[in-house]
């Protein structure tokens, strides 16, 4: 089936990549604070349920049709259900938009990672040149006697994110001017995951022996450090006590689903592409259970280690908890840095914190879509672009290119994460590209394609072809009702609670900016209809013959040359849309 067979070197190269892929920052970005944030303990409940209905049935999806078909993301639906083509499609696309924000993350990092052998932390002080007569140093013990009574005020690890780091603009129509170091920060980052991966997984199976295991590491030290500090186990109470009130609210459950869609990387196709490396007779359906139970368990503890530091923030400020809690960019680059700033050997706790997170590196979580090209070489030669690299390895299939266009197109796409501007074009892409509707849509019409137009048994089958091992009847059930219901209603209850995004709370962005978000969210959503449409009305003969030719998987596929690819499901649907 496949163009090329390459594989991984062993078993365990699969698995640290993917642990790399569905374990980094969502784990210790976002986990903790949602969980504080919607009830504590509480939160587990929409949490667990989630991942029972959504996330492992996604995820063991994702990775089985990889290795049954043993190719990248539209290929394999291609070759799967040619109806539901587009559902590969759009996910290529939200991968696209995944990939050009995750290294803009990296950056930063590597940017803060520097800057933490420094012998003087920069957010550590109000003394640099970018201060201003409103700084405050929080970790100065005169300053955090007195810090609720201040108003009007700004801590150093703000303006040091604010104006040193990205030297923010008044808004996304002032681009600003090109900032050189956030360029070669970045231009570092495309460069080193080219290195990992340009002689393709034979290689890159090597770099996640240390950058899968490192952070785990990493992430121990953080964790016996943080609970040994004063005011920890204050931190760790106001991440785990339990609220059941807030369970009522719909926005806790929006929230949950929205945690388990990011942090499991499903309805993105980086699992399918992984898993179309595997041995066609790995046991993909046991290795999808412990990497789930993995990440869900790695967020768990991480917030142990978030909020045990906060916690001792906190405790040095004289407040409580709730006033330096933080998620996304303001833990990372804000608070965590500030709370590090206040421990003994602040320079070791910063870098083991930002070592964590630029450990992704080597994780290749979005730039590894190779896609079973011809030459994995061709493809990352195209200049280290990691969405031109999805986009040529699939409507190209491996041609070399080597045009001035591909130049000019990496080129713009440094430059504009390096303006003044960057960061406000980083928040629309990532709240609207790739997350939130976008991704609920493609999961609810990918569970569609399986559960009723391959069919959900089928699947089965092919599973139990491979692992020998027939899967559990609640991935029938889920493919075929739980996950497209509970999927499209998130979606649902996205689209009626939607909030226009702000920046910091406060921007409003113009109008033609929520357009371009829009247009972003909707050019992956509307690929799913548009393309099974395109293709009934490009195809030949009458309706029910076109209908029976795209709802019918490739002949190539093993289970349909084996003779047992009869499908129930497939067929009833088949039968009901003729």
């Amino acid at each position: 089936v496949s163009p090329i067979m390459i594989q991984w070197s062993s078993k365990t190269e699969f698995l640290l990549t993917v642990c790399g892929n569905v374990v980094g920052l969502g784990n210790v970005w976002r986990f903790p604070y949602l969980c504080y944030k919607n009830g504590g303990g509480a939160f587990l409940v929409p949490y667990l349920l989630y991942v029972v209905l959504c996330g492992l049935p996604l995820f063991l999806l994702e990775t089985s049709i990889g290795q049954y078909t043993q190719q990248g993301i539209v290929t394999s639906w291609r070759s799967l259900c040619p109806l539901a083509e587009g559902v590969g499609r759009a996910e290529l696309l939200i991968l696209i938009y995944d990939s050009i924000i995750y290294l803009v993350i990296l950056a930063w990092t590597l940017f803060y990672l520097v800057f933490s052998f420094s012998s003087q932390l920069p957010w550590a002080s109000c003394d640099n040149s970018w201060n201003t007569d409103q700084c405050v140093d929080f970790t100065s013990p005169n300053q955090t006697a007195n810090w609720t009574t201040i108003i009007n005020t700004t801590s150093a690890a703000v303006e040091f994110w604010e104006l040193r780091v990205l030297a923010i603009s008044g808004g996304i129509d002032e681009v600003g001017s090109v900032r050189w170091e956030l360029m070669l920060c970045l231009l570092a980052c495309w460069a080193v995951c080219y290195f990992c991966i340009w002689k393709g997984i034979r290689y890159s199976g090597k770099v996640v022996y240390f950058t899968a295991t490192f952070p785990y590491l990493m992430l121990l030290v953080l964790l016996v450090r943080g609970l040994t500090l004063p005011g920890a186990w204050e931190g760790v109470q106001y991440y785990l006590y339990p609220d059941p009130i807030r369970l009522a609210d719909p926005q806790v459950w929006m929230e949950a689903g929205t945690q388990v869609f990011f942090s499991y990387c499903v309805g993105r196709g980086s699992q399918t592409v992984l898993g179309s490396f595997n041995k066609y007779n790995n046991n993909c359906y046991k290795d999808s259970f412990w990497l789930c139970l993995l990440n869900g368990c790695t967020s768990f503890v991480a917030g142990f280690a978030v909020f045990s530091v906060l916690g001792f923030m906190a405790h040095n400020q004289g407040v409580s908890v709730a006033m330096v809690a933080e998620s996304g960019p303001g833990l990372a680059f804000i608070a965590f840095p500030q709370a590090a700033a206040m421990m003994p050997l602040p320079q070791l706790w910063t870098v083991c914190f930002f070592v964590i997170n630029i450990s992704d590196l080597g994780g290749i979580k979005y730039l590894f879509p190779s896609l079973k090209c011809k030459s994995i070489y061709n493809i990352f030669d195209m200049r280290f672009s990691g969405f031109f690299c999805c986009c040529y390895s699939v409507f190209h299939l491996g041609k070399r290119t080597k045009s001035a266009g591909d130049q000019i197109l990496f080129s713009l796409t440094v430059c504009v994460w390096s303006l003044q501007g960057g960061i406000f074009v980083f928040q629309l892409i990532d709240y609207y590209g790739c997350s939130g509707a976008c991704v609920l849509f493609v999961a609810v019409f990918e569970s569609l394609a399986v559960g009723w137009i391959f069919g959900a048994d089928q699947m089965e089958n092919a599973i139990k072809d491979m692992t020998s091992q027939k899967p559990c009847i609640l991935f029938r059930l889920c493919w075929r009702y739980l996950t497209p219901l509970v999927s499209l209603g998130s979606f649902i209850l996205h689209m009626v609670d939607y909030k226009p995004l702000k920046f910091n709370h406060w921007y409003v962005y113009p109008d033609w900016a929520y357009e371009l978000g829009w247009t972003m969210a909707l050019s992956s959503i509307l690929l799913v209809p548009l393309w099974g449409i395109g293709r009934i009305c490009l195809g030949t003969g009458s309706l029910k013959q076109r209908l029976a030719v795209l709802c019918h998987p490739d002949d190539k596929l093993p289970l349909t040359q084996k003779g047992k690819g009869e499908s129930k499901d497939g067929h009833e649907l088949e039968s009901i849309m003729i």
